[in-house]
């Protein structure tokens, strides 16, 4: 049987010129799933997207051939792709927030897809909804089809997403990035959903950074580079004996056990400095928090304590209370009751005019910096505006600050939007590093990075610790992350902690059955 997918020669190209694939060749199977893996650039999701016509604005695709399901498609026309979109090939993307009409309802959004492909009838439409929503696993599936997107959460808005995308059936389905951002349990409820597809005999196509859910899944494995496939073949061979150097470097940076006290970033594991961490000296605590919005219980009774030069963990699913608590002891939010301190002055509960004189001592990382960041400010603006020095002094230190991070003066002039996300977050560690604080707060500060970027940014993160002596109160619901980095770790869940204490200790006997659960849903790198 002929394969699903046949690609030779594709080239794609946008204007610039950036050749974004270059010449590249493969073949996917009816019935298996194959996954691309890469950096951001790679060009792992404009190959996957090229597959149903979707490839971008002014984007320029050639190729010797591009056969989907027996069809040619470097000849298509809009009317050909619109047809083989839903139809031949689902598309399942990373934001389902951004990919799901907001005007629309679930269900209105899934009925599109079978009337464009005059799938059953009018009347009998509303049905086929709920049953595919059923398919998927979401819960009460008729009243869901009701809801809008913004009415659900990140894991049912995927699923909901995934509904749409197998609606017409097609026999191949293209997933990219779907699992990225989300908790690990729901990770592992979308990934069974997608293995289950795969069992019911829908070919899968995975776009990833990440090689533990690709290792849990896939049956080949592509590597791109530069809009290369550098590397190709079976899934547990390639991640067990890579051949290239560059696959050898993705698999060095993923973050695990074993990886703790080593750096990421580099094939040949080599010691992180040593650091001091001095138990005696408590920089930051929590005492008794709450913090409640109307009956909810975000912050339920949470007590911590965070020591010069430590580094402590908090994990939890979305909703847990991890990023509630973070921002309680930022002094962004009050606590309903408790006692936040830094050091030895009362955190919470005062003016802000009390705590401006203390502000330089705890600074904030964020997920997303270009979203903190003021878009009309340049780098030495954006690094330069909490230090204390003026004129060339201020203009000197940004330029040590942007090379302790590894960027530099070139960067002086450029705008936030100008930069890869990797720079991005390494201006707002150069930023937050700048006053000197004895704390961190480092609110899921990798998890929208490639993998390889990511191990940087962690090697960074911990020379800045060992250099400077400081903490860092670090939320993630990436445990292996957390295991990686972090002394100590909190356990949230429903706004309370469940579990803590160090860090390998909780992780590899952990006493609470939501701490086991957690762990047990965590993708392992296999190969």
């Amino acid at each position: 049987m002929a394969p699903l997918v046949s690609v030779t020669d594709l080239h794609v190209t946008f204007p610039g010129p950036v050749h974004a694939v270059r010449g590249i060749s493969f073949e996917i199977e009816r019935g298996e799933c194959v996954a691309i893996v890469g950096e951001s650039g790679s060009g792992k999701s404009v190959t996957a997207r090229t597959l149903v016509g979707l490839a971008g604005p002014g984007a320029s695709v050639r190729a010797g051939s591009l056969v989907v399901d027996g069809r040619d498609a470097t000849g298509f026309t809009d009317r050909d792709w619109r047809r083989l979109r839903g139809r031949t090939a689902g598309l399942v993307l990373q934001d389902a927030l951004v990919s799901l009409d907001p005007l629309n309802t679930v269900g209105q959004e899934i009925g599109e897809v079978l009337r464009t492909h005059r799938i059953g009838t009018a009347a009998d439409r509303s049905a086929r909804t709920t049953a595919l929503l059923e398919s998927v696993h979401v819960p009460e599936p008729a009243v869901r089809a009701r809801q809008y997107p913004h009415q659900l959460s990140g894991g049912l808005r995927q699923r909901a997403l995934i509904a749409s995308a197998i609606a017409a059936d097609p026999p191949l389905l293209i997933a990219d990035e779907p699992t990225t951002a989300l908790d690990v349990t729901v990770q592992a409820q979308l990934l069974r959903l997608l293995a289950e597809r795969r069992a019911a005999g829908s070919t899968l196509l995975l776009v990833s950074h990440d090689l533990a859910v690709v290792s849990s899944i896939a049956d080949r494995v592509l590597v791109m580079r530069a809009g290369e496939i550098v590397e190709q073949g079976p899934t547990a061979s390639l991640l067990a004996a890579p051949s290239h150097p560059y696959t050898r470097l993705l698999l060095a940076a993923v973050p695990t056990a074993a990886s703790r006290g080593q750096r990421l970033s580099v094939v040949d594991r080599t010691p992180l400095p040593p650091r001091t961490v001095d138990p005696a000296r408590t920089v930051l605590s929590g005492t008794g928090l709450h913090r409640h919005y109307g009956t909810r219980h975000a912050v339920d009774d949470v007590s911590f304590t965070l020591a010069r030069g430590e580094t402590l963990g908090v994990v939890g699913e979305s909703g847990s209370g991890k990023t509630t608590l973070a921002r309680i002891a930022l002094g962004l939010i009050e606590p309903s009751a408790g006692e936040v301190r830094l050091g030895d002055v009362v955190w919470s509960g005062v003016s802000e005019r009390r705590r401006r004189p203390h502000r330089r001592r705890l600074q904030v990382i964020s997920q997303d910096p270009l979203s903190s960041f003021d878009p009309r400010y340049t780098v030495e603006k954006l690094v330069g505006e909490p230090l204390l020095e003026r004129g060339r002094a201020r203009r000197d230190r940004v330029v040590e600050l942007l090379e302790r991070v590894g960027l530099g003066a070139a960067h002086l002039r450029r705008y936030p939007r100008n930069l890869s996300g990797g720079q991005r977050q390494r201006v707002a560690i150069a930023r937050a590093v700048g006053p000197r604080p004895e704390v961190l707060v480092c609110d899921e500060p990798v998890s929208a990075l490639d993998v390889s970027i990511q191990a940087q940014v962690l090697d960074l993160l911990a020379d800045l610790q060992a250099a400077d002596g400081t903490a860092l109160l670090f939320i993630s619901h990436d445990l292996g992350v957390v295991h990686h980095l972090a002394d100590r770790v909190l356990v949230m869940h429903d706004g309370r902690v469940v579990e803590e204490g160090p860090v390998t200790s909780v992780f590899t006997d952990p006493s609470h059955d939501y701490t086991r659960t957690l762990l047990r849903a965590l993708p392992a790198l296999t190969g």
